[in-house]
């Protein structure tokens, strides 16, 4: 079995009392948390309970304003790869699915990749929410006006790492709607 993050939509955030619905699948990523998936809770960060495990380790974020974020990215590491076949249907497929589970916020599910280090879950995904995830988006957002072009270079090297998750309607982790 694989570590993953499994990035969600919905409504509503999750609370102590009860899992939003419907909850819509976006996408995981096996054994990390990637730029992708930081980027697009990196709007209106909140952590919020686990839809799948009992401590606070989600993070939910506003889903237009981060998805928004991801797509400038890509536009602007897509300035450097306009000849790469496999980056544009990336993309496209990545646009895609954003459009068709769009909803009011993105619910990160961070507990297996937090739970991978010998440091509390809780204080690993506050400091994701903290610390990694601003960087995150502050590197993006200088990236895309035109002030971080090494960032920019070494994010274009490797964009299948930071961009190329499984997105699906069905995830490892999936609701019923």
């Amino acid at each position: 079995m694989a570590n993953r993050s499994c990035l969600h939509s919905a409504d509503s955030m999750p609370n102590e009392a009860e899992i939003p619905e419907p909850v819509r699948c976006i996408s995981e990523h096996n054994w990390d948390i990637p730029l992708a998936h930081k980027l697009m809770v990196g709007r209106g960060t909140t952590v919020v309970p686990s839809m799948i495990w009992n401590p606070p380790i989600g993070i939910a974020a506003d889903y237009a304003d981060g998805a928004a974020l991801l797509c400038d990215l890509l536009r602007a590491v897509g300035k450097g790869l306009e000849d790469d076949a496999g980056f544009a249907a990336c993309v496209a497929t990545t646009r895609a699915h954003l459009d068709k589970q769009q909803a009011t916020y993105f619910i990160l599910e961070t507990g297996e990749i937090v739970s991978m280090t010998d440091q509390d879950p809780v204080a690993g995904v506050q400091r994701l929410a903290s610390g990694d995830i601003p960087d995150a988006v502050a590197q993006a957002e200088a990236a895309i006006a035109g002030h971080n072009d090494d960032w920019l270079a070494s994010i274009r090297a490797d964009w299948q790492s930071h961009f190329g998750s499984f997105y699906s309607e069905t995830l490892y982790f999936s609701f019923s709607t």
